[in-house]
């Protein structure tokens, strides 16, 4: 999201790659110049003039429509779990990475959902914290990210929930015994809580790690405008994240990495902006079910989900919720679990699956009606 963010906030300089729609980039990639400047405000009500210059070119340049690649025809083979790879019910294969226990039995089963660009690797430093814990961790790259087919092509939000649906039923079915947990973090999140708002999920719990729910609602006008139009115009071009001025975690020398590794997304298609906004879109609206444990982990120094598009799904939520334990990380930002402070968020982690209804080793348990809830509400609608 943060190339989103970038793009349309304050029209920084993002190179556009018009390459051809049936080729994907495989260039080599170099790791990005990281700052720890803040993008403008959300709110800014003032458009940068470029965006509207960028507006009536692509409204006059044509018209097109986001281009979405279908799923094939179900049922062309059962779907399947295997150690590397999990096969869905219309053939497409999601790359799969496991975090196994060295102590046996295990005691408890994740699955992990990564972020808009990531892959499943995102999940490693989590998945080794919890295997020296006795937990099983699965983390797979979802449609069009990682080592998946057409890296970079979205496929829809739809399908993208479906999918979870299919991997929870075959960890279920391989693992029939074991507690089973969901964790997103961020696109991740969006994911599961998508898939929440359709039904019931049959798992144990949730984690919800800075989800994705900056939605349409809680973006500037001239945002909405711009992605619409690029979407239906030029849904093929793709933007990179030079010029961007504003850091999803603190830990730069993770984010070095990340920047070098080939499998993460560097140029971003239109399209996939305009379906991840979809998919934010439906996660906003979902309502975090009562019965269900979950854990909704939030940093205050979060420049990639604003923390308005945050406290807006929070005021949809339940006043009082028994089930829902909420933590807001005074110096957390996007990547919770790869932050610098990252161990202390995992410890939270492994706690609250372990024991959901004691306090977490943190202290930063905190209240949907909280005091520390309230200020970082306050500041996010500040004039």
């Amino acid at each position: 999201m943060h190339w989103l963010r970038a793009r349309c906030s304050q029209g920084s300089s993002i190179r556009a790659s018009t390459q051809s729609r049936h080729r994907e980039s495989g260039r080599p990639v170099t790791a990005p110049k990281v700052s720890n400047r803040v993008a403008a405000r959300p709110g800014s009500r003032r458009p940068p003039r470029l965006l509207w210059l960028a507006c009536l070119v692509l409204i006059a340049s044509g018209c097109a429509a986001p281009q979405l690649v279908p799923s094939a025809p179900q049922n062309r083979l059962p779907a399947g779990l295997d150690a590397d790879q999990a096969r869905m019910d219309d053939g497409y294969v999601l790359p799969v990475h496991r975090w196994s226990v060295a102590q046996a039995p295990p005691r408890a089963l994740v699955l992990g959902l990564h972020g808009f660009n990531d892959y499943a690797n995102a999940f490693a430093p989590l998945g080794r914290d919890l295997a020296e814990l006795g937990i099983i961790t699965y983390a797979v790259d979802q449609r069009g990210f990682g080592a998946s087919a057409l890296p970079g092509r979205w496929h829809g939000s739809e399908r993208l929930s479906a999918d979870l649906r299919i991997l929870i039923d075959l960890l279920r079915q391989a693992y029939p015994d074991l507690p089973l947990y969901l964790a997103g973090e961020s696109m991740g999140g969006a994911v599961i809580l998508a898939a929440l708002a359709e039904g019931s999920l049959a798992v144990d719990g949730v984690i919800l790690m800075a989800p994705a729910v900056w939605s349409r609602q809680t973006m500037p006008w001239y945002q909405r405008l711009a992605l619409d139009a690029a979407a239906h115009t030029v849904p093929w071009l793709k933007l990179t994240g030079e010029g961007i001025r504003i850091s999803p975690s603190d830990h730069l020398e993770m984010l070095r990495a990340l920047g070098a590794d080939p499998l993460v997304i560097k140029a971003t298609r239109v399209d996939a902006l305009w379906g991840i906004t979809d998919l934010m879109d439906r996660a906003s609206l979902a309502t975090l079910e009562p019965g269900m444990p979950i854990l909704l982990l939030y940093g205050e120094q979060d420049h990639i989900i604003p923390a308005n598009a945050f406290c807006q799904f929070l005021s949809t939520q339940p006043a009082t919720a028994p089930d829902l334990t909420l933590v807001l990380y005074e110096q957390g930002w996007h990547m919770l679990t790869r932050d610098l402070q990252g161990p202390r968020v995992r410890a939270d982690i492994a706690a609250w699956i372990a024991t959901p209804a004691e306090p977490l080793p943190s202290g930063e348990t905190t209240f949907v009606t909280g005091a520390r809830i309230a200020q970082l509400c306050d500041r996010a609608t500040a004039p």
